[in-house]
């Protein structure tokens, strides 16, 4: 049998009663499933759906480059949807289909498989929707959102930010525009070209050191990194299945010495990286559960993805900690002056306060509100690039859309929910451990008020 160690750690909350079952209220974890055998019961029904449903992903996957983030379920079923794709039209078909057996499905009563059919039920919505944007329908940009990631932003003022420019304004004195004075600033702690490498690898090590001594990763796992050109991201993880990776660090833009850590964690441990190995390994492998062999991107699961993988950089390198590693560790590797870590880090940290107003600009962008020129503008000042790094996030904007909000409000309700889980740094890692390991839903997320 397939080993269930990380999800034993979870708990679900049953949310009704029936005979055999635990009462209303009360909780069952994972591994008391299993002692007590309450793991779920065979399920054909489910089981044929969630086989289409991947099917079914892999064929609108035919119809947009990128759609498919990731696949490891059966080769022939990749394959099949190569050859014998069904048009757009069959496709819509298909998914309400697909939506319709799911909601004939009679009430178990058992936790894991209602979590398991409100996240079939959700990523069909979200596959509903992307399905219309691939045929030219254009919805607002908190519509989209909603539809697709299954969380409502908020898109605050800008006139909101306005307070943290000007104490950031402290932090970097002098004459001329704020933007530029940041980017002349964070200009002197570029990565050298030389030295990108061993201080990414470096990084990255760190990164899985800190991630093994709570999580039992798979023996085999393993990454391979890659330097390009020509995105509009600065990093990707493609999950390759098997508990491997690609990650491709983008090398448009000098790459900054904050960077290291970020896309350390960000794309790999704790982040995409693990997250696609817990879900193959514990889902797929684990239970059987083929619609966790294929990742939309365009989905609930990449709130879940985008969030987790940010907070996990704060989650390895709590507090100070990150400012340590980096100035003993990372400055000497990269050449630079380890007595002038505290002031980046001071700005990293001011900067922090800016994230919201990415999803406001990008929201008046997308919705007609004001030109590109106008939007790149507004990036420099509010987000304090350089033009030719505003234009890079726009590029992001228009390629990715609503997909922006899954950084910063992500990172905002995964940090909430797991820090509610407890304050040691043993609960919280048990709760990403959880986090990465369950069917879960932005609607999980929500924190009751006190």
């Amino acid at each position: 049998m397939k080993r269930f160690l990380l999800l034993a750690l979870a708990t679900i909350t049953m949310g009704c009663s029936t005979s055999g079952a635990v009462s209303q209220g009360e909780t069952i974890t994972f591994k008391e499933a299993m002692e007590s055998r309450q793991l779920p019961p065979a399920q054909p029904a489910l089981n044929l759906l969630a086989e289409d449903y991947v099917k079914l992903t892999l064929e609108l996957g035919q119809q947009e480059a990128g759609y498919v983030d990731a696949y490891y379920g059966p080769a022939e079923w990749a394959e099949a949807a190569k050859l014998k794709p069904r048009d757009m039209r069959q496709l819509g078909n298909a998914i309400v289909d697909l939506m319709l057996r799911l909601d004939a499905l009679p009430e178990t009563g058992h936790p894991m498989v209602e979590a398991r059919k409100r996240f079939l039920s959700a990523q069909l919505e979200a596959a509903l929707t992307r399905h219309a944007m691939m045929q030219g329908e254009n919805l607002p940009f908190v519509e989209e959102a909603t539809k697709l990631f299954g969380v409502t932003p908020e898109i605050r003022p800008l006139a909101e930010f306005d307070i943290f420019l000007e104490e950031i304004a402290k932090l970097v004195p002098g004459e001329g525009p704020l933007s530029v004075r940041v980017d002349a600033f964070e200009n002197r702690f570029v990565i050298p070209t030389e030295r990108l490498r061993l201080v990414m690898d470096t990084a990255i090590a760190e990164c899985k050191k800190r991630t093994k001594d709570y999580f039992d990763l798979p023996e085999t796992e393993n990454f391979r990194m890659e330097f390009v050109t020509g995105k509009s991201w600065s990093g990707y993880n493609y999950y390759q299945g098997g508990y491997q990776s690609l990650i491709q660090i983008n090398t448009d833009l000098p790459i900054r010495i904050d960077r290291a850590v970020d896309l350390g964690c960000h794309e790999g441990y704790p982040g995409h990286h693990v997250f696609n190995m817990l879900l193959e390994r514990n889902l797929t492998n684990g239970l059987g559960w083929q619609e966790f062999s294929v990742y939309p991107l365009y989905s609930p699961q990449s709130f879940i993805a985008e969030g987790s993988a940010n907070y996990g950089i704060d989650l390895a390198f709590p507090g100070d900690k990150r400012l340590e590693y980096e100035r003993d560790v990372l400055y000497p590797l990269a050449g630079l002056d380890p007595s002038s870590a505290q002031a980046y880090w001071a700005l990293q940290t001011a900067k922090r306060a800016l994230s919201g107003a990415r999803n406001t600009i990008t929201q008046q962008f997308l919705d007609g509100e004001i030109p590109r020129a106008k939007a790149v503008e507004l990036t420099q000042k509010y987000q304090l690039v350089s033009k030719p790094r505003a234009e890079q996030m726009m590029d992001f904007s228009e390629q990715y859309r609503s997909y922006v909000i899954n950084y910063g409000l992500g990172q905002e309700m995964v940090k909430a929910w797991i820090e509610a889980q407890g304050d040691g740094p043993v609960w919280r890692w048990k709760a990403m451990e959880r986090l990465l390991s369950e069917p879960m839903l932005p609607d999980d997320l929500v924190v009751p008020a006190p």
